[in-house]
């Protein structure tokens, strides 16, 4: 099916939730003006519309190879990254000083959504290369900014982070690739790379120059666990010092994956150093690599988040297309016998709306984001700290709705759903990674019941939820949810609840917070638009979605006991 990007709702969102207007006024900013935010919201929209969205059927069905560690994308694959990086489209955040344009990670984010939704797996690959890009600039060494980040931000060249290992997946602690120091020779002070990583996003492609693999390994007598870790710049062909490529590293991929979805993006199995060659160079210092990696992996979870949104705005359009060209019955009740499009009929069109709140709501929630984000790179600590606490509500809810909405997709369609020619089947295989990798659902809710919830003692939960309350006095449905969840906060930071009761209740708390934020952000996009279409679908979010969310409260504050009763044995046997 045809693919247009959702520009003019993407423009409202980066006004009205990120304040892109406000952060234009801040000399770093200065060039993201009105005009320019326009434009680039259209011209990614009319790039992913005519060179992305046509591949994403045959990235599906085609899906990459992998032939004596050779990886392949099918065709029409590579032109179309050459495109990409040509328009600059990857360096639009980039730092200036190394080639980027220095615009807002707004911008970035919008670029990120449309192509995520006219093709989803294809996105994995700038999507993987940014998280790079912010690791290096936060960490690396200015030689090491300077051999590679002007590559990796025109896009000529890749990244990709490798942190899971056969026996090491959540628990990165438990990984053994290992990092020897080189004392001598044409690689003295860099380290020889061995190991084995799997589910490498993009990890062996011909469609870059070169693979800057981002690796995680331990060096010899380093700690146990995580505190034990450093983080390694592993290229698939060395660098030359004139910055020329040389010969091929030693690392190769050994398989990729059969998966559910997302098939054009190539999951691969990592081996490094079978020779006993493979160098690497060391990023910070050592035994303070996962420090790095959670710089690359924060940037990764929005970007996910977004995912949501991008799998179900393709999902909605397809659906919305679907209904509307649809004839089959009679309107329920009407005197008029004749059958209709089935967006006449109540169920189908509560679908619709379902999704489309969803949709713009999770956008809503996307665009707030990034917005604090640049609010936090210009300085401003409050929002910094509120970004840190709304990523996981948008990892974890944004791609929650993505399956969701893609599910909706597939019941709209019907029976032509579950049949794959369709392609509506395409879009939830390719949405049920997403609330899995860049760290679970769970770990999130994990994340944000422990580490977030303490920041400042509570403050920054519950200075959000109170900006909400006091701003949504006229929509009572989400004033009352932030109050809700302020108090189970207050209850999850007391001594009434132990560590247990309040993981067992992170993934409803979780959800409550999140749409309390996305129904605030919904309703101030309704009342500065005026629009009837935007208060139409927001009243359909505040008058279902709220009020499930709402109604999460007792699954919150349940406690751990609940789920304890029942030995391990019972539950497996």
């Amino acid at each position: 099916m045809s693919f247009t990007a959702p520009t003019q709702d993407q423009i409202l969102a980066m006004r009205v939730c990120a304040g892109i207007e406000e952060l234009a006024s801040d000399e770093r900013y200065g060039a993201a003006t009105p005009d320019v935010v326009e434009a680039i919201a259209e011209g990614i929209g009319a790039f992913a519309a005519g060179e992305w969205a046509p591949l994403n059927r045959i990235g599906d069905t085609e899906g990459a190879h992998c032939k004596d560690g050779v990886v392949s994308s099918p065709a029409g694959y590579a032109e179309a990254y050459k495109a990409f990086v040509e328009q600059g489209w990857g360096s639009i955040a980039g730092p200036a000083a190394f080639g980027g344009q220095g615009l807002p990670f707004t911008l970035a984010t919008c670029v990120l959504e449309t192509l995520g939704a006219a093709n989803m797996g294809f996105t994995l690959l700038p999507m993987l290369t940014v998280g790079a890009i912010e690791a290096l600039d936060h960490h690396g060494s200015d030689a090491q900014k300077a051999m590679y980040l002007p590559n990796l931000i025109s896009g000529a060249w890749s990244g990709t982070m490798n942190l899971t290992e056969p026996q090491a997946g959540s628990d990165v602690g438990a990984l053994r690739s290992t990092a020897v120091p080189i004392s001598d020779g044409p690689h003295a002070g860099k380290y020889r790379i061995a190991g084995t990583k799997i589910y490498i996003t993009w990890g062996e492609h011909e469609l870059a120059e070169n693979v800057i693999h981002l690796v995680l390994a331990r060096t010899p007598g380093a700690p146990a666990g995580s505190r034990g870790i450093s983080l390694f710049i592993v290229p698939k062909y060395h660098v030359n010092a004139d910055g020329s490529l040389g010969e091929r590293n030693d690392l190769r991929a050994v398989s990729i994956e059969h998966k559910l979805g997302i098939n054009v993006s190539p999951t691969c199995v990592m081996s490094y150093g079978d020779n006993a060659e493979c160098i690497g160079e060391l990023v910070g210092h050592e035994n303070e690599g996962l420090k790095a990696m959670f710089t690359m992996m924060n940037s990764a979870r929005i970007n996910v988040g977004s995912q949501g949104v991008q799998i179900a705005e393709r999902a909605l359009q397809q659906a919305r297309g679907y209904a509307r060209d649809r004839i089959q019955s009679a309107r329920a009740g009407s005197p008029d016998k004749n059958p209709v499009a089935i967006i006449e009929h109540p169920d189908v069109r509560r679908m619709i709306l379902r999704m489309r709140a969803l949709t713009e709501g999770s956008r809503a929630l996307l665009y707030y984001t990034a917005g604090q984000v640049d609010r936090g790179l210009l300085g401003d600590k409050a929002a910094g700290a509120r970004a840190e606490l709304l990523v996981p509500l948008l990892k974890a809810w944004g791609t929650d709705v993505g399956c969701e909405v893609a599910s909706l997709g597939i019941q709209i369609h019907g029976g032509m759903g579950f049949v794959e020619e369709t392609g509506a089947a395409q879009h939830y295989r390719d949405a049920r990674i997403a609330p899995i990798y860049e760290g679970t659902n769970g770990i999130q809710a994990a994340d944000l019941v422990t580490r977030k919830l303490g920041m400042e003692q509570g403050g920054v939960l519950q200075a959000l939820m109170a900006d909400i309350s006091a701003e949504m006095q006229d929509v009572p449905e989400v004033a009352s949810l932030a109050k809700d969840s302020a108090a189970i906060a207050a209850w999850m930071a007391s001594g009434d609840a132990s560590l247990d009761d309040r993981l067992a209740g992170s993934v409803p708390f979780l959800t409550m917070c999140a749409v309390a934020v996305a129904g605030w952000q919904l309703a101030r996009q309704a009342r500065a638009t005026g629009s009837a279409e935007k208060t139409a679908v927001t009243k359909v979010f505040n008058r279902t979605i709220v009020p499930e969310a709402r109604g999460l409260g007792a699954a919150a504050m349940a406690g751990a006991a609940l789920y304890y009763e029942l030995e391990s044995e019972a539950l497996t046997g």
